[in-house]
């Protein structure tokens, strides 16, 4: 039998983690309510929770918007390529980091490391992307962010914690160590190459600033830069030019499109995550048992 102090314990427990979920979900329930919804109830603040006067018109417009649907497949393509390119540089640069025997690591990692706290700033590192010949390309999106030092020690700790007994057990069945990083280290670490995953997709899913400085054909603009310009700048592209629309009418319009892009933005990497659970999970219980 539990105390009478243990009960109380656990009824404030259950209170106060059932107020911090309702604090998560709603927003997220909200928004996507609210691009059900009829945009002069949301407005009016009249929805609060369910769709009110049920209407998929937003995403209409948005699905018959030539420059979201460029936007989404442009980040897309962003996305899965630079991502590549990130856990591809970043095990190559955490796995040598990660070996006792590689002279000089320490003095490599203290370099890598200073990059974190000193970089050259905006203007010259504008300049060097100039100067390479990469504004207005596809690569100005990936090449510039292809390697994050932080996810580079998160890594290079991981490698470190295999047990060095299997690298050197495969030493001398002859493994190379090209084999030994391709068919022993790195099958070992899909876990953290999972969060890497995670962690590079989402910032290139995400970002927009890079693209705001580097890019001026539209045709190669991320989706994010889009809303940006339907959201900030209270503009719906070709969707409202050139109509007879009221200012009310323009005003619901946006109304609704900015939550129905908002969900078209986020559903990708909200149904990314559930494929890598398995792997988050298996991360959280290495190490966890011994003997």
């Amino acid at each position: 039998m539990k105390a009478s102090s243990d009960k109380i314990f656990d009824i404030a427990l259950y209170i106060i983690l059932g107020i911090i979920t309702f604090l998560v979900l709603y927003p997220l329930v909200f928004v996507v309510s609210a691009s059900f919804s009829n945009p002069i109830y949301v407005i009016s603040g009249e929805m609060w929770l369910w769709p009110k006067d049920f209407t998929v018109a937003a995403y209409k417009k948005v699905f018959s918007n030539d420059a979201i649907i460029q936007g989404f497949i442009n980040t897309v393509k962003y996305t899965v390529i630079g991502t590549t390119i990130n856990v591809i540089m970043t095990i190559l640069a955490a796995y040598p980091l990660s070996r006792k025997d590689f002279v000089g690591r320490n003095l490599f990692m203290g370099i890598i490391v200073f990059t974190m706290f000193f970089s050259g700033g905006l203007i010259p590192t504008y300049i060097l992307i100039r100067d390479l010949g990469m504004l207005d390309t596809f690569w100005v999106m990936v090449i510039p962010n292809a390697v994050a030092v932080w996810n580079i020690i998160i890594m290079r700790t991981f490698f470190q914690s295999i047990p060095m007994e299997l690298q050197e057990a495969a030493k001398i069945d002859g493994c190379s160590d090209i084999k030994l990083l391709l068919r022993i280290v790195l099958p070992l670490s899909m876990p953290v190459i999972a969060v890497m995953v995670l962690f590079y997709a989402v910032g290139h899913w995400n970002s927009y600033f890079q693209a705001l400085i580097y890019l001026q054909d539209q045709d190669r603009f991320p989706l994010q830069l889009i809303l940006r310009q339907i959201l900030i700048q209270s503009q719906t592209g070709e969707m409202l030019e050139g109509t007879s629309e009221s200012l009310l009418s323009q005003k619901l319009s946006v109304e609704g499109l900015k939550y129905a892009v908002l969900i078209v933005a986020n559903l990708p990497m909200l149904l990314l995550y559930p494929f890598l659970q398995r792997y988050f999970v298996k991360g959280v219980m290495i190490g966890s048992i011994k003997g």
